[in-house]
């Protein structure tokens, strides 16, 4: 693993939402050179940015035209660049969001692909032998497009009906118009996203979180044949980029890793169990104390044990794909929670606005974003016009700001000693401070029953140990634990004691004891 991933803390940044620098209501690439102090004081080292190439934005992005090509409204690949530089002189990584799994119908690729003619891109894309086969019915197929092209055949889609797959093969083919995945043009599909790899590494970034990363290769439940792919990718960057880090949206660290990747991202979706510590009707992290964070638990380990104990499972505050953290806890609930991100192992990931506690809004979608929309709204810097976002007027916004009366913004936050933006500033320190905090460090949970508070877990190596005590609830709880206190490093709220093999904790707290 890269030696700065190791203490690596993301900062995940939504272009459009960030910071206006030329008063067109939207984020762009210089906004966020001019933010990189602010993100390096907040001590977050990383970056990862959503698209920010050309694209119709009918999936904020994630519908790509021309992946060589920054969009105008952020800015040039010049800017692009000079981000990379600019990060780099402040000792930050800048990761780029690679969507391989399909384009928008604008790019030219598709173009070619749909013309009845035989040529260099007719493979690119998954397409039926008639117009009137539909290829929805398919495993890893969301859709089709029918009637749209001199093309006799249907093409198959991701997600969006404008968002066409492209063609890696499928594990098991069973229809003639179906490539394996050696075919020459699952292979040229291959190859043509190794080149656009090659051409942003290249220009100075870091690597590239990949969106989708297990949905490649069509019809195979396993992943096998999609490790296989990635194993080949990842072999291609070590010739070439060898320093490249890749991190997966894959949900499944086991085949992930074993593709070839750094880390994997966690998903809020699947078995994971994420929502039932964040993001439900009882919260765990909620001070109720009606929560249950014995199922993430358990799905955690089992995966942290398939991957031979290395884990590199991300967890983050939230993305772009889900509603706001500040929909669910407060300020004062959201100190733990990042006690909590912020002593596990992988690198954690803190979505732009939820340093502050941002809310999430009830919005009408924007550019495909139906639900997420509210977590996607201008960043709220201060107390002046659009809250520091934008020069420009209120109606040319992205999207709509938060009119409540306590709308967090940073600079009330940076004032304020005892906030939630300077917790997350301590906590960082922390876990850099104890190596064992970081990504690669161990972890044993000591102490996580079903229904019940306090959560302890172990992070350790074969010299140092450091307990994690969190008790979310407004109720003090003990519980038995076989470790011996030596000191206590990091608290918030009044520490837990630990005294003859029993935890007391109070109320709301977290402490982090070095034991023995």
């Amino acid at each position: 693993m890269n030696q700065w991933l190791e203490t690596s803390v993301f900062y995940e940044i939504y272009p459009q939402s960030f910071f206006d620098t030329n008063e067109d209501g939207i984020g762009d690439i210089p906004g966020i050179i001019q933010k990189l102090d602010y993100i390096r004081e907040l001590g977050c080292n990383a970056l990862w940015l959503n698209p920010c190439f050309l694209s119709p934005f009918h999936d904020a992005g994630y519908d790509v035209a021309d992946y060589c090509l920054v969009a105008p409204r952020y800015g040039t690949n010049e800017d692009l660049e000079r981000l990379f530089e600019e990060a780099h002189k402040r000792d930050m990584h800048v990761l780029l969001d690679l969507v391989p799994g399909h384009t928008s119908t604008d790019h030219a690729w598709f173009h070619e692909s749909c013309k009845a003619e035989p040529n260099e891109y007719s493979g690119r894309y998954i397409w039926s032998d008639s117009v009137w086969q539909d290829v929805a019915k398919y495993a890893g197929i969301a859709g089709s497009l029918r009637g749209i092209s001199p093309r006799y055949g249907s093409v198959a889609v991701n997600f969006f009906s404008g968002q066409p797959a492209l063609n890696y093969g499928f594990a098991s083919p069973t229809e003639s118009w179906q490539s394996a995945v050696d075919a020459p043009e699952a292979i040229a599909t291959r190859n043509a996203i190794k080149d656009v790899m090659a051409f942003w590494l290249s220009r100075g970034c870091d690597g590239f979180r990949v969106d989708m990363a297990g949905s490649l290769i069509k019809n195979d439940p396993e992943g096998a044949e999609t490790i296989k792919l990635w194993q080949d990718m990842r072999q291609f960057l070590d010739e070439r980029y060898p320093e490249a880090v890749l991190i997966s949206e894959w949900g499944e660290p086991d085949k992930s890793l074993k593709g070839g990747f750094h880390m994997d991202f966690l998903l809020h979706f699947g078995p994971s169990h994420y929502l039932d510590l964040f993001r439900c009707e009882h919260p765990y992290f909620s001070r109720e104390g009606k929560g249950d964070a014995s199922a993430f638990v358990s799905m955690y380990m089992k995966n942290y044990i398939l991957t031979s104990s290395r884990g590199f499972i991300c967890i983050p505050s939230g993305n772009h794909d889900m509603k706001r953290i500040g929909q669910y806890l407060d300020c004062e609930e959201l100190k733990l929670v990042y006690a909590f991100l912020l002593s596990m192992p992988g690198a954690p990931f803190i979505y732009y606005g939820d340093e502050i506690g941002m809310h999430h809004l009830d919005l009408t979608s924007i550019e495909g974003g139906y639900e997420r929309t509210g977590a996607r709204t201008p960043m709220q810097w201060n107390r002046e016009k659009n809250y520091g976002f934008s020069g420009a007027s209120e109606e040319k916004l992205y999207t709509p700001q938060d009119k409540a009366k306590d709308a967090p913004v940073v600079s009330d936050q940076m004032e304020q000693e005892n906030s939630l933006w300077h917790e997350i500033q301590k906590l960082i320190r922390v876990r850099r401070q104890y190596p064992i905090l970081c990504a690669s460090g161990k972890i044993l949970f000591v102490f996580c029953e079903p229904d019940r508070y306090p959560l302890v877990y172990l992070r350790y190596s074969d010299t140092e140990k450091i307990l994690i005590v969190l008790n979310p609830s407004s109720e003090d709880v003990t519980c038995s634990c076989s470790y011996r206190e030596k000191a206590v490093i990091y608290s918030h709220g009044t520490p837990a004691v630990l005294k003859d093999h029993v935890l007391s904790v109070p109320a709301e707290s977290a402490t982090f004891i070095e034991a023995e």
